[in-house]
């Protein structure tokens, strides 16, 4: 199936097979293979629903097993782990007929009152309108703040190219969808080979090898928020990327992690 054909709304309506079990579909890509951010919110979209409307989506651990692939369907095996009064948590495994392509764990939190601080604050950057677009999907707008970021940081607008409903947790999951763009980015920037974001990936291969968020504050996906990631370090071929989310009032909706599996082309061996 082509990208341009599936929408997002599709991509999260799930088919019911048995008890706790769910599958879905995913567009082809432009490198071949699924996008680990579509996985990612297709997971969190099962474990979601079986969990009661009042809790809403508090954070998602997540570990890359093998490529998936567009021509297959992927089914999505929901565990129920713990079910609290305030927090809930659910194991989901996405599998393809080569086996699991993803392992992800959530948790849901029915919210309560209480303190609001925030220590973390949005970078001084032009806002998206007067930025060019640059982007892979035509379910994603983009827009990178050039120029103004260090080495092994990477900023950009970026919001869902489709309109979604009143629902938090759809949007939880397009958050999800989105969040999984840029992490790669920051850590080849910082890579001694690095030689400019034109010519990136054709010196590089890479792999997302898990992925972690944590919901703040409600989001709205499909309106402009800025991401931005920075490199905590290269280890051998692994590297590290954590960022935030911020909605354009500056406010912390969302803080992720992720470790990214990244080779020169020369060296590319089987995972």
């Amino acid at each position: 199936m082509n990208e341009r054909e599936m929408t997002f709304t599709e991509m999260m309506r799930l088919e019911s097979h048995g008890p706790d079990t769910y599958v879905g579909a995913g567009p082809s890509y432009p490198w071949g293979g699924l996008y680990g951010g579509q996985i990612v919110a297709q997971a969190l979209r099962a474990a979601a629903m079986t969990v009661p409307p009042q809790f809403l989506v508090h954070s998602l651990h997540a570990y890359f097993i093998r490529r998936g692939e567009a021509a297959e369907p992927i089914r999505l095996e929901v565990q129920r782990i713990r079910d609290g009064r305030t927090f809930v948590t659910r194991h989901v495994v996405a599998r393809q007929a080569a086996g699991a392509i993803l392992n992800l764990a959530a948790s849901f939190h029915i919210p309560e009152e209480g303190a609001d601080v925030q220590v973390e604050h949005m970078p001084r950057v032009p806002m998206p309108e007067g930025l060019p677009k640059d982007t892979w999907s035509p379910l994603i707008d983009r827009a990178f703040v050039d120029g103004t970021t260090p080495r092994g940081t990477m900023a950009a607008w970026m919001r869902l190219n489709e309109a979604l409903p009143d629902d938090p947790v759809l949007h939880a999951c397009a958050l999800a969808y989105l969040s999984d763009d840029l992490p790669t980015d920051a850590v080849i920037r910082m890579h001694p080979e690095y030689r400019g974001r034109g010519t990136s990936y054709h010196t590089f291969w890479s792999a997302s090898l898990d992925h972690a968020i944590w919901f703040h504050r409600p989001v709205q996906a499909d309106s402009w928020h800025l991401h931005e990631f920075t490199c905590r370090g290269l280890m051998g071929t692994r590297g590290l990327s954590t960022g935030a989310i911020f909605d354009r009032d500056g406010r912390h909706v969302a803080t992720v992690t992720q470790e990214v599996l990244v080779r020169l082309h020369r060296e590319r061996a089987a995972r």
